[in-house]
């Protein structure tokens, strides 16, 4: 969120995971049930750009992109962890899709708060505000403060936490990267990241370089650039330096069982952006 004005990253992310569930076919690769309800009226225009134009590179690999990198970190999630750091929420909705009865799981959402105002209106507007929802820590990444904004929100220092950090590293400088994972070095040890970071031209293959022909020309022009790019090794010795242990990098494709890329649309996997998995070794 820049100037007070809602992100567009952050729309477009869920616009593109609402759209995934009328525009593409089955089998969905990702199921974000309320996605379109906390959109509310500014949904059916966004999720029928998709109906009209969802066949564009961009379009198709939004789609691809968002619900691949959200179905891998949910189902690391699993009941593995009784706490849940989402670092850039955005329109994030798992607090609020959890199903009844599963283990309970304390989500803190980290965003500018400005964003945070922005979704609690936008949830408050679509009745999905209850006692079960996220804990809302305001930080800005690029002025630091993160640990400090988690113990506020109750973020429990004994246990370990699983932190997902997607789609926002691009958005950063490498230094305000690198202090991000300075901070979250010093979790509990066994704590987990899932981090998804930009590649570098290249390495990109021809879809993602296609794709970012296009998608990083538009994010510049409504004031969101990419500003930082990583090779996989110096994601892994940036994490090494800051006391994570990289599990695994993943591929879009790989995010996924194969037999989700295996359709009838035009929704294809890209080599653009990639995740990392990382542990908490201090």
């Amino acid at each position: 969120m820049r100037d007070a004005h809602p992100s567009q990253t952050a729309i477009m992310a869920a616009a593109s995971r609402a759209a995934h569930l009328v525009v593409d076919g089955e089998p969905y690769i990702f199921r974000d049930t309320l996605a379109a309800t906390l959109l509310g009226g500014q949904a059916e225009e966004l999720v029928g750009y998709h109906r009209v134009h969802g066949g564009h590179i961009v379009l198709s690999g939004t789609r691809a992109q968002v619900t691949a990198r959200a179905a891998y970190t949910e189902r690391r999630l699993g009941d593995r962890f009784e706490q849940y750091v989402v670092l850039g929420a955005g329109l994030d909705t798992f607090a609020l899709r959890r199903a009844p009865g599963r283990p309970p799981t304390r989500v803190i959402e980290v965003d500018h708060p400005a964003t945070q105002q922005w979704k609690r209106e936008l949830m408050a507007a679509a009745g999905l505000t209850t006692p079960d929802g996220p804990v809302f820590a305001p930080v800005d990444f690029e002025s630091g403060g993160l640990m400090s904004a988690l113990r506020e929100a109750g973020l429990d220092p004994g246990r370990p936490a699983l932190v997902s950090w997607l789609g926002v590293a691009m958005y950063l400088t490498e230094e305000a990267v690198a202090a991000t994972l300075a901070a979250l070095g010093r979790l509990p040890r066994g704590s987990e990241l899932v981090m998804e970071y930009a590649l570098p031209p290249g390495l990109r293959d021809e879809r993602g370089a296609e794709y970012a022909s296009f998608a990083l020309a538009a994010a510049a022009d409504r004031g969101e650039p990419w500003l930082s790019f990583f090779a996989p090794d110096e994601v892994s010795s940036l994490l090494k330096q800051h006391g994570l242990e990289v599990v695994e990098h993943v591929r879009q494709a790989g995010c996924v069982d194969p037999e989700l890329w295996r359709r009838q649309d035009g929704l294809r996997p890209a080599d653009l952006c990639r995740l990392v998995r990382a542990v908490v070794t201090g």
